[in-house]
């Protein structure tokens, strides 16, 4: 045999030796129990009590935003419009009042007694009206609001004609000291309404609460959104965690205080985590026996973890894995 044959049949018997043995190696090398969990933030969502079209928006996706500062405001006729008239109620209560002071002329009898008319006229209608609103709201053709606006109409109105017929008894009986202070009593009630409608327009500019991060803008300018509508998404990126579920018979490793060692591939690092949070998920996250000797149902359970200290670069979403063999 030639000398050259020896030696390629030495070296491929060494070859696969070799293989072999990396081969067994592999197969018997413990695999490393990996834990994924995700970068999740606290999120705020900015809404008003108000409807209204957006007059001005200020912010966009991605921007950081100060504690104080301006995210958008509403236009809201509306609510102006019911300011003025809480402004004229309460001028004609303070109006009502002085009078009650000074005594009441014929003249003023007759007039109190015309606004109380009219104000009765008035609450005859409402009524009529939220009864067919009431009807139809029942039979489902009218949605909610528009039987709530009926309701609130005709509740505005027996207040108005009730405040009526008194302001009429009041002329009529003269000013007593109970009339002047039911009189004063019809100003503070005008003035609560204006402060109240003053309160909802205040409302209509919506400032930020935290130092945080414009995640998401779900309308633009122009745009009507509805009462407690989210218009902005603003995300604390001073309150950062990381979620892992974990089937219970992990858990023996940890508890509320441990600290993991964890890897961040978005970051390409690894990271100190602290665990303050454990419970139990849903029933749909059991992992069921599948043999009826011996095994036993097991439960998924939700643990979060903060970093120990500030990490430059932190996303939400981003994917964080524990080797949990390495817990000791």
């Amino acid at each position: 045999m030639k000398k050259s044959n020896v030696i390629g049949m030495t070296v491929g018997i060494v070859l696969a030796i070799v293989a072999v043995s990396l081969i067994g190696w592999y197969a018997v090398k413990p695999v490393p129990t990996l834990i994924q969990g995700e970068v999740e933030v606290k999120s705020l969502k900015i809404s008003s009590k108000l409807a209204g079209r957006i007059e001005r928006l200020d912010v966009r996706e991605g921007q950081s935003v100060k504690k104080g500062e301006l995210l958008f405001v509403l236009a809201t006729p509306e609510a102006q419009a019911k300011l003025r008239q809480a402004e004229a109620a309460r001028n004609a209560a303070g109006a009502q009042s002085k009078k009650a002071a000074r005594g009441a002329r014929q003249g003023e009898i007759e007039g109190a007694r015309n606004l109380w008319q009219k104000a009765e006229a008035g609450l005859e209608l409402a009524r009529k009206s939220y009864e067919r609103i009431k009807n139809l709201y029942d039979s489902g053709v009218v949605p909610a609001q528009k039987y709530d606006e009926a309701l609130a109409n005709l509740r505005a109105m027996e207040t108005s004609a009730a405040a009526a017929k008194a302001q009429y008894e009041m002329a009529v009986e003269g000013a007593r000291v109970e009339d002047r202070e039911a009189a004063a009593a019809l100003v503070e009630q005008a003035s609560g309404a204006v402060s109240e409608v003053e309160s909802y327009l205040s409302d209509a500019m919506q400032y930020s609460p935290i130092d945080g991060e414009v995640s998401t803008v779900i309308a633009e300018e122009g745009e009507l959104v509805g009462s407690g509508y989210p218009v902005v998404t603003l995300l604390d990126m001073n309150d950062i965690w990381v979620s892992f579920n974990i089937k219970e018979d992990l858990l023996p490793k940890i508890r509320i205080g441990s600290t993991l060692t964890a890897y961040v591939p978005g970051i390409g690092r690894e990271i100190e985590l602290k665990v303050d949070y454990m419970a139990v998920q849903a029933e749909y996250a059991t992992w069921s026996a599948t043999r009826t000797k011996g095994d036993f149902d097991i439960r998924t359970f939700e643990v979060k973890a903060r970093p120990v200290s500030q990490t430059e670069g932190l996303r939400p979403g981003m994917t964080v894995t524990v080797d949990w063999d390495a817990i000791r």
